[in-house]
Order: C-alpha cells, then sequence, then structure tokens
C-alpha cells in the first residue's frame, strides 16, 4: 500500500470534503492544517475529513483535526470524519474523540448528515 501522503479538495458538494491518504504525522500534518484553516478563513464552516485513504496518523494528526473541529464549531458548523479501518478508528476510540467527532463510514453519509 502506498504511504506516500496526499490531500485532495472537493468543493463541488454542498459541503466541502478534503480527502487524505498515506501517512498523517509530525511531517505531512502541516499542509492538512492548512488545507482546513483555509476552507474556514473562506467561510466553510462545515467540513467532511475523508480519511479512508489513511493508513497512519500520529497525535500530531489528532491536533490538527481537534484544531479545525473547534474553528469550525467557533463559527457555527461541525466537523465530520469518514472512518472504516479498524486501526485508524481505534485510535479515535482510545482517545475518545469518538465522543466528539461525527464519524460516518462513507463520505455521502457524512455529507448528508452536515447538510
Amino acid at each position: 500500500m502506498d504511504q506516500t501522503f496526499h490531500i485532495t479538495e472537493d468543493t463541488s458538494r454542498p459541503v466541502p470534503v478534503v480527502s487524505a491518504s498515506g501517512e498523517i504525522d509530525v511531517a505531512t500534518a502541516p499542509p492538512l492544517r492548512d488545507r482546513l484553516q483555509a476552507l474556514t478563513a473562506s467561510g466553510r464552516s462545515t467540513v467532511v475529513v475523508d480519511l479512508l485513504g489513511v493508513t497512519f496518523l500520529d497525535s500530531t494528526a489528532l491536533g490538527v483535526l481537534v484544531g479545525a473541529l473547534k474553528r469550525c464549531r467557533e463559527s457555527g458548523g461541525d466537523l465530520s470524519l469518514v472512518i472504516t479501518e479498524p486501526r485508524i478508528l481505534k485510535v479515535f476510540e482510545i482517545t475518545g474523540l469518538t465522543d466528539v467527532f461525527p464519524i460516518h463510514a462513507t463520505v455521502d453519509e457524512a455529507v448528508g448528515s452536515a447538510e
């Protein structure tokens, strides 16, 4: 499996979807943070982050997501995650973040619930 980090953004939906793939760690998290900050700065207060292609994430990645969630909620929106990989989901369960983030199995489900 490809471990190279990539980010794409789909703003054609009613809610923007940022998709990440590969490993999100201290070296790769800043571009994700910048992309999410740019969206909220442009007035998009509700965002979906698709983590289906993520193979690894560390505490830096969690910090980026929590920071983005805070910015979204301060603007009256929310940040939903799309996760199905058990190892990635386990990180959110262990840290208690499954109680903080809306987590969905598909992008369509996340976008639908965020509209």
